[in-house]
């Protein structure tokens, strides 16, 4: 299994909506690409994420399953609407689960 870790800050007109609207349409690319275990986004509510606002966490498979998911266009259409919206920095990081 592999675990992806990713986290968000965007720019001061950014909206609340506009940031829950990301996490669903993020969400969603569990019914739409194969591989996915498990997918959650949301957003931050403590004082100690130094401006990134928003954080997704995806299990896959596999690392196969992962490299699918980046290029997809389903995944491409979700990181262009979280630019459009202000997306201004991001912050990941990918690793097996050791069972």
């Amino acid at each position: 299994m592999v675990e992806h870790i990713v986290l968000f800050k965007f720019n001061n007109e950014t909206t609340e909506a506009q940031k829950k609207e990301g996490a669903r349409r993020l969400c969603e690319l569990k019914d739409k690409l194969p591989g996915i275990v498990d997918i959650r986004a949301g957003q931050n509510y403590s004082t100690r994420g130094k401006g990134y606002s928003m954080a997704l966490t995806t299990r896959f498979r596999s690392k196969k399953d992962h490299e699918f998911y980046k290029p997809s266009p389903e995944h491409q259409a979700c990181v262009s609407y979280l630019k459009e919206v202000g997306l201004v920095d991001s912050l990941a990081i990918d690793f097996e689960i050791a069972e």
